[in-house]
């Protein structure tokens, strides 16, 4: 076969996504034979098959082909391609490099080109990933309007994109969250190229777990399972997969699944390379095999993170907490919430620092966070983030013995759980209605909602909260009385003779005087009939 047949097989393969067969074409051609298209097509590959450098190499290669031809505006579309992927794998100065090099190529360019509107995308990512979101989504605004006005949908879904991701680190969330879905357009039509398409898939997923919207997350996880399915070999983007499924497994309660999909996550991004998002990976598991009780293992998995360059936290200081190092936990947590942080970062943070200060007494501290919680819930207007800051809230309230206020607050917080089929944090409201309602006296009801709490928890496989709701059912004997002792004080109560109670509980009279002799010094009687009234007034018989 010959090399005019190669390159028409390795094209053919190409169009058809087939990126393991395009690449393997491609690359057993002669490099002589390759023209700029084909380099920059053996670069997509690579990138598509997680090869970044062989891909850094090819693109090269292209961006010189076509200068060398004096094809200017080819050559910046390669080198906005470089700049990209630099930028993005945590080479801030060599994209940097890139941009200036684009720009440079621009300046002997008259008029107004659709290049331009990719050096300002290039400018827009280093603001990005820079921590200017204003400046960036400035750039993300001119980007946008490079993309309407050339037709070019790659530009538009990358400056709606990164407008939407700014907005929502504001506090902009339904604003941004509308963004988001408008830069989807062209990828569910289709229009837009396969790197910018999984990206944007990435992003928009990555923004919906971020404000807790599981329903928008869930559907575009599936779609992006779906569109990865699609082409075989893929590797890039997988990672990114794997980690969403797990969150929306952790979300529904299947913990175990979750924990896989997390570890699958971390071994794709650790041999590609991309550590950061590993910590990502293995915070999130960590927070998983806490909730199943597996404190090792969790350990572990923060500290794998904390290796990646992530802060596990609030998890880190939940498991601190756990295993009884309240103090390391409390600081922890203080030293996060006097950091400054953008309203999405808040709003995960702040329902583990509530838990936390709680569990080592800091009430009024408490009160805080919740307070800044409710407040980013109004501004979210996200059903998750409300259910959360009402949770916080109801808690709050349980440990200041408020118990009348805190049931409506929590009950509003199971209803929204729910609805949003979020069966661990639904138990968790449940413990703490019961507990509310068990101060209110109205014990029925709270052992309706703690046996509720108890079956979910013992079918997620949620052993610590299990084992707390079990103990809180356990029943608790008034005056320190015993069991048995609870037994002769029944019988004391119906008029039983100390020979009749001996024979019902089959002991020795002698037995049955010590259990009396003691149950009035613990009652603080000396009648038959003190004890008697004691045993209706709690309602012993």
């Amino acid at each position: 076969m010959g090399v005019v047949d190669d390159l028409a097989r390795a094209r053919e393969a190409y169009e058809r996504r087939a990126w393991v067969a395009a690449y393997d074409s491609l690359s057993d051609v002669e490099t002589s034979a390759l023209d700029a298209d084909d380099f920059a097509r053996l670069s997509v590959t690579a990138y598509l098959l997680g090869r970044r450098n062989d891909c850094v190499q090819a693109m090269q290669r292209a961006y010189r082909v076509h200068l060398d031809r004096g094809e200017t505006l080819a050559a910046v579309r390669c080198g906005y391609w470089l700049g990209m992927v630099l930028l993005m794998g945590g080479e801030p100065a060599v994209g940097a490099g890139w941009v200036g090099r684009c720009r440079r190529l621009l300046d002997d360019v008259e008029g107004d080109v659709v290049e331009r509107g990719y050096l300002l995308a290039l400018e827009m990512f280093r603001n990005i990933f820079g921590g200017e979101p204003q400046r960036a989504y400035e750039l993300a605004q001119q980007v946008t309007d490079y993309g309407r006005r050339f037709g070019d949908a790659d530009l538009l879904a990358n400056g709606l994109n990164a407008q939407g991701r700014m907005l929502i680190y504001t506090g902009h969330v339904p604003e941004g969250l509308a963004l988001l879905d408008e830069a989807m357009v062209g990828v569910s039509t289709g229009d837009v190229s396969p790197i910018v398409a999984g990206e944007i898939y990435c992003s928009l997923i990555e923004a919906c777990q971020e404000v807790s919207d599981y329903a928008r997350a869930a559907q575009w996880t599936s779609l992006l399972t779906a569109w990865i399915d699609e082409q075989p070999g893929l590797v890039t983007f997988t990672g990114q997969s794997a980690v969403h499924r797990g969150q929306i497994m952790r979300v529904r309660g299947a913990f175990a699944a979750a924990v896989e999909e997390f570890e699958l996550a971390t071994e794709r991004y650790v041999a590609a390379g991309t550590l950061a998002p590993a910590g990502l990976a293995m915070s999130e598991c960590g927070d998983v095999l806490r909730t199943v009780g597996d404190l090792e293992a969790a350990e572990a998995a923060y500290e794998r993170a904390v290796g990646f360059g992530y802060d596990a936290q609030p998890g880190l200081a939940l498991l601190w907490l756990a295993r009884g190092r309240g103090d390391a936990a409390g600081g922890a947590v203080r030293r996060l919430l006097a950091e400054p942080g953008d309203p999405v970062g808040r709003s995960r943070l702040l329902p583990g620092a509530v838990e936390v200060l709680l569990g080592v007494g800091a009430l009024d501290e408490a009160d805080a966070a919740v307070d800044e919680l409710a407040g980013i819930a109004t501004a979210f207007d996200s059903i998750a983030v409300d259910a959360m800051a009402a949770q916080a809230r109801g808690s709050v309230l349980v440990a200041r013995g408020d118990a009348g206020a805190a049931v409506p607050v929590l009950r509003r917080a199971l209803t929204a759980w729910r609805d949003l089929d979020v069966p661990y944090e639904a138990a968790r409201a449940r413990v703490l209605m019961g507990r509310a309602m068990r101060e209110l006296g109205d014990g029925d009801s709270a052992a309706g909602e703690l046996a509720a709490a108890l079956r979910t928890f013992h079918q997620l496989g949620a052993v610590p909260a299990e084992r707390e709701v079990a103990a809180l059912l356990v029943p608790v004997l008034p005056a320190g009385l015993t069991e048995r002792e609870v037994e002769v004080l029944r019988l004391v109560a119906t008029g039983s003779s100390n020979p009749e109670i001996a024979t019902a509980l089959v002991l020795s009279e002698k037995t049955v005087a010590r259990h009396l002799s003691n149950i009035f010094t613990k009652l603080d009687v000396r009648t038959r009939t003190a004890a008697a009234a004691f045993a209706f007034e709690n309602r012993l018989v």
